[in-house]
């Protein structure tokens, strides 16, 4: 019957009654125990598991937390004889009155009387959207047919092969480079537990539909077996990639290599053309592989090519496809006293999982003795926490099998040798600005540059003239969750996380220092990839990344907390302190118009904080972000710290936003996307989240001002950077007596600025960053001549090649029309009168805007200066100047310009949390 579970929330006095079950669990491994527990935390009462015998005298997972927690469990190795039931098996079942028998995974035939003997029948676990793909080997047909979704059915055991009515489904996409573990691992494990137990609480709540399933569409296949798993290399190669993948890691898709049976794993299609490499002979194959510096790369008959980068022979040895010719691994290492007792400890994780295998001596393979693949995890988080700080996965257990290649390998892992391998780069190279600029143009995760795991890229363009600069990998999904997963790790479990502050400011110096070695190359990147003025992005786009970098480099061993007198426990004492801990995995989504610089003022902030991070650039602007990936790893900065992810935002961003494993969002944009990020990732998991959005900053120009002064800078705070900037004053206000000659000085100086190539030194103004954004600037002009302001200059599109624009004046602009309330993130100048003397008019009508990022005033009287500054509602005001930032001082909006700040040590507050620790003596 149902009994009633009391669940406590907000406090004592309110009282949630929810049904539960009395279940018996029937199945095996992780999956199941996870389901048993989980199911057992939501209240309800297992009230037996009915599992395998063990193996090797080593019990099931389902079995071991069953028999922790004293829950009865049955060990049957089977529950019929000759198709019939066995009546001892039957009565022990019966004896511990289930009302409803829970199968998460079950591998023997359960009889029908028992299926059907409890109150509520009996929910089964299938990893396929019944009723596709019936029978044991759904998740490896779902990949090898290429199917676009995968997912799960809980249904009602019935008399067929999973043909029983439909309780709940779930499903999830495919990524093109999905194998049966990462799909099992990303969704198909965490996700169907979670199905299970909402499952039984629909049961218990009387909720649970009954849906029938439909012929029509079933498909039915056989059990995939290393015997019949070997690959037909003579077909497309998305259909050998499919079968690969498919197989990987279970049973494993295998072809003949020189006369003996190699298994393939960690295919993925590759994009372009196929990197140089020796050939290699493949039975069955149309053209013979080649083995590259990044895997083995197999043709297919349509002249497609897909890559592979593990190999394992028949002997059980797993090695990288690109070391198939090397001659091993290098001479042994010889081990210090300290690394053979560390040996031995590991000698003893051995024998405590191989518990059937007398002697661990140094020819023991760990698969041959015995191990299964749950094995492997127990062995690398064993290791791991036995020697902290060790990254230790489990493709090592797979490529290093027996006891002293598993050591060789552990101990060069912990001299650090393993990460002396030279990173590999496939450069796009363009001859340009007197020098060979060399731009990485592929993901950067985990320390390495590898392409999207779709395979697809998109053509980044030179703004000056429109061409192609070159193809850059277009991120998914699957390639956010892989940089997050690496950064997580980093920061947990890496060098990065245990390292001392002051060595962490040594290494972003050293990032420094190399940027600044490499600063002209930055420069002619960021200008022909966002058409930024050479001489501009040399001083301002790179030079001040580099100043930042150097900047927070020296906060790193200066972040303290405090103490603080309490109220002390009498007649003990207390101590109470704080300490600034870093967040974790921060992600940062940054802009196109300064696309260095706004990488620094987040990045090293968050890096001097000692978090690792996730950075998506903007879809037209990513190459100086790889290109600083590359510096990084020059620099020393371990792997998975820095992860770059080019690709758009509505698939990358998004993802970041939704991310369970991020802690904190930096983002720079606009106003309506930095909502939605704001939304997301309070839904998701409450990330900590720092916004600088648009701005329409005023700029109030008094007649007591330096006109001379007033008249350069007013020009600077609209045109510095082709308009594209974030503080450029949105609005001038300029007083009644001095308006007529303040806009005859700007026009006269406009006439004088060369438009043109921005990798020409003289060059005073560039192209706008991209065509969409040219096309949004013209409207917006048109938009402001229909409304009646006044086009004293410009509002065209310059004659020539490129995206260019001129710098454009309005004048006459009333305070309702959109140009006056509108970003234009351009060259255009939108100027108003006010009346003379009219201080607090003209702030009231400064004020009257959402935005508040920045703001400015010019006056030679000190008072009014400081009346107007204290007056100005925005984030940053600047006096007799505009666009001075530094790197010291804190930067950030008010409003609906954001808040949170970038630069100065407010910076380095976004990317901390405060710990208070109070302690009795």
């Amino acid at each position: 019957m149902l009994w009633l579970h009391n669940i406590f929330r907000g406090g004592p006095t309110e009282h949630h009654y929810q049904n539960k079950l009395k279940l018996a669990i029937i199945g095996q491994s992780l999956f199941g125990q996870e389901v048993y527990s989980n199911l057992r935390k939501q209240g309800h009462r297992v009230v037996g598991v009915f599992t395998v015998p063990d193996k090797d005298g080593k019990a099931d997972p389902l079995a071991v937390a069953a028999e922790k927690d004293g829950t009865p469990v049955f060990k049957f190795p089977r529950w019929r004889v000759k198709g019939k039931p066995i009546p001892e098996v039957v009565e022990a079942y019966k004896a511990v009155g289930a009302e409803l028998n829970v199968m998460p995974f079950c591998s023997q035939f359960i009889p029908m009387n028992i299926i059907n003997n409890p109150k509520h029948g009996s929910i089964i676990y299938h990893p396929s959207i019944l009723p596709l793909h019936r029978g044991a080997s759904a998740i490896n047909w779902t990949l090898i047919h290429g199917d676009k979704k995968a997912g799960f059915t809980v249904f009602w055991a019935d008399d067929g092969l999973d043909t029983g009515p439909i309780l709940l489904q779930r499903e999830c996409a495919v990524q093109p480079n999905d194998t049966v573990d990462t799909l099992y691992n990303r969704f198909l494990f965490p996700e169907g537990i979670n199905a299970m137990v909402e499952s039984v609480q629909l049961i218990a709540d009387g909720k649970a539909p009954q849906i029938p399933q439909a012929e029509e569409g079933a498909s039915y296949e056989g059990i995939q077996k290393k015997s019949n798993a070997k690959v037909d290399l003579a077909q497309p190669a998305e259909a050998i990639h499919n079968w690969i993948r498919g197989h990987d890691k279970v049973p494993g898709a295998w072809t003949v290599i020189d006369g003996q049976s190699v298994t393939l794993y960690g295919s993925s299609m590759l994009g372009g053309k196929a990197p140089d490499g020796q050939t290699l002979e493949i039975e069955g194959a149309s053209r013979p592989g080649l083995v590259t510096k990044k895997g083995l790369v197999l043709h297919g008959t349509d002249g497609k090519a897909l890559l592979v980068k593990s190999l394992q022979f028949e002997d059980g040895k797993m090695i990288p496809a690109s070391k198939y010719f090397s001659s091993g691994e290098g001479a042994s290492v010889e081990l210090t006293d300290n690394e053979k007792r560390v040996a031995e400890e590991i000698r003893n994780i051995w024998k405590g999982i191989l518990s059937n295998v007398p002697t661990i001596n140094d020819n023991t393979d760990f698969f041959k003795s015995g191990a299964a693949s749950m094995d492997v995890v127990r062995l690398v988080e064993e290791v791991k926490q036995k020697c902290a700080g060790m990254q230790l996965q489990n493709e090592d257990v797979y490529m290093y099998t027996t006891f002293q290649d598993f050591i060789q390998m552990f101990v060069r892992k912990l001299r650090g040798d393993d990460q002396k391998e030279e990173l590999v780069i496939d450069y796009a190279t363009k001859e340009v600005n007197s020098m060979t600029v060399k731009m990485p143009y592929q993901c950067f995760i985990n320390g390495k540059f590898e392409d999207a795991e779709s395979g697809k890229t998109y053509d980044t363009i030179n703004p000056t003239d429109g061409s192609v600069i070159c193809k850059v990998s277009y991120a998914s999904v699957g390639d956010v969750d892989r940089a997050v997963a690496a950064a997580k790790e980093a920061y947990e479990i890496g060098p990065w996380g245990k390292m001392n502050p002051r060595d962490r400011g040594s290494l972003l110096y050293k990032l420094a220092d190399l940027m600044e070695e490499h600063q002209e190359e930055l420069a002619t990147i960021e200008s022909i990839d966002s058409g930024a003025v050479y001489t501009l992005a040399l001083k301002t786009h790179v030079g001040m990344s580099i100043q930042t970098f150097r900047y927070f480099a020296g906060w790193c061993d200066k972040v303290q907390g405090k103490t603080i007198p309490i109220n002390q426990a009498r007649p003990n004492r207390n101590l109470t302190f704080t300490k600034k801990e870093p967040l974790g995995v921060c992600a940062i989504v940054i802009p196109w118009n300064y696309p260095l610089m706004m990488l620094a003022w987040k990045s090293a902030a968050c890096l001097a904080a000692g978090n690792t991070l996730v950075l998506k650039p903007a879809q037209v602007t990513p190459l100086t972000a790889l290109k600083f990936a590359e510096l990084s790893v020059n620099a020393g900065i371990p792997k998975g710290v820095i992860n770059i992810l080019p690709g758009s935002g509505g698939m990358v961003g998004q993802r970041l936003s939704d991310h369970p494993d991020i802690r904190k969002l930096g983002f720079t944009g606009s106003t309506p996307i930095g909502k939605q990020i704001m939304k997301s990732c309070a839904l998701s998991n409450l990330k900590k989240v720092s916004l600088e959005l648009g701005g329409k900053s005023p700029l109030i120009i008094f007649s007591d001002c330096d006109m001379d002064k007033a008249v350069r800078m007013g020009m600077s705070s609209v045109y510095f950077n082709k308009g594209e900037n974030c503080i450029a004053a949105g609005r001038l206000f300029v007083e009644e007596s001095i308006h007529d000659e303040f806009i005859s000085r700007v026009v006269e100086e406009i006439k004088k600025m060369k438009i043109g190539d921005p990798l020409d030194r003289s060059t005073d103004h560039g192209p706008q960053n991209h065509r969409a954004h040219l096309d949004k600037l013209l409207e917006y002009c048109d938009v402001g001549v229909k409304e009646g302001a006044t086009l004293v200059y410009g509002g065209r599109q310059v004659d020539r090649p490129g995206f260019f624009m001129e710098p454009t004046v309005f004048t006459d602009v009333e305070d309702h029309m959109f140009i006056a309330k509108e970003e234009s993130f351009g060259p255009v100048m939108v100027v108003s009168k006010f009346k003379d003397g009219d201080v607090d008019g003209v702030l009231q009508r400064a004020n009257d805007t959402e935005y508040g990022l920045a703001s400015g005033v010019f006056t030679r009287d000190i008072n009014k200066a400081m009346y107007v500054s204290e007056q100005l509602e925005a984030g940053t005001v600047f006096v007799n100047t505009y666009n001075k930032t530094d790197v010291a001082s804190p930067f950030g909006g008010f409003k609906q310009s954001g808040f949170g700040k970038d630069l100065g040590e407010d910076a380095l507050m976004e990317y901390l949390k405060t710990k208070a620790v109070t302690v009795e003596y």
